[in-house]
């Protein structure tokens, strides 16, 4: 079983991951925030990649991608956090990143250095299933889990696609859409899980958008875990100290564990 699996092993126990972008506002930032998140009851945090072209995310972590970049953060310089921090936690850290980087890099020296470096996995969101399976095969000689993610608009055949090859969890999408803190998440959630639910018994974990304990209880309610990541970027940004960073994830442990 890997580290990510057993995190869904608990009895009666919902996963917390939280996002945040390796970087910042500072690498200094990074290596205080994560054994933080950790310690306030994350199960997992992913972390971020810089990339200058992220597709998949909205104004927040484009913005703090920005900023990382700025600041000289290089894939190089993520695996050396990631080696910092996995010596400090227990938890599993999972790389998100763009294929772009990864390719660039080398997708042999990536897995095998992030497997090094004591990551667990890795996220891809530009990368379908349909073309993933030479990086599925040289992470998982490594021990690293390949996440994929699926939308409310994925076919039946996408669904049976990625729930065969995903790893360690299945990443759900709240929205058709980018990330970012809302207001509101979709009222069919329900129905989209239960859809996912028909074709598998690997975990389910459900991002996008989520930026209350309230909608994070909801969430938990009908998948396996609950990912939040644009709301922890603004509470960083927000308050250097990370204090508010650090009760905002206690409220959302708490929310998740009253169920």
């Amino acid at each position: 079983m890997s580290r990510i699996a057993s995190i869904f092993r608990k009895r009666k126990h919902k996963a917390l991951i939280t996002y945040v972008t390796v970087g910042y506002p500072s690498v200094e930032a990074t290596l205080e925030v994560v054994p933080l998140l950790a310690e306030s009851g994350c199960d997992l945090v992913e972390l971020g990649i810089p990339f200058s072209d992220p597709l998949a995310d909205g104004a927040t972590i484009q913005k703090a991608s920005f900023q990382a970049l700025e600041n000289g953060v290089t894939p190089q310089l993520c695996l050396e956090v990631a080696d910092k921090l996995h010596r400090q936690l227990d938890i599993p850290l999972v790389f998100m990143s763009y294929y772009n980087p990864v390719l660039s890099y080398g997708l042999d020296r990536f897995c095998r250095d992030s497997a090094s470096a004591g990551v667990s996995g890795q996220i891809i969101p530009d990368l379908p299933p349909e073309e993933g399976g030479q990086l599925e095969a040289i992470g998982g000689k490594q021990g690293l889990d390949t996440i994929y993610l699926l939308a409310p608009t994925s076919t039946e055949e996408r669904i049976r696609l990625v729930a065969e090859r995903s790893e360690g969890f299945i990443y759900l999408v709240s929205v058709t859409g980018v990330t970012g803190a809302r207001d509101r998440l979709p009222p069919d959630l329900a129905a989209f899980v239960a859809r996912v639910r028909k074709f598998t018994d690997k975990p389910l974990c459900l991002g996008f958008g989520i930026a209350t304990p309230r909608q994070a209880a909801r969430v938990a309610r009908m998948a396996d875990g609950v990912i939040v990541g644009s709301r922890i970027i603004q509470l960083m940004e927000a308050d250097r100290s990370l204090a508010e960073v650090a009760g905002f994830t206690r409220k959302l442990r708490r929310a998740i564990d009253s169920l």
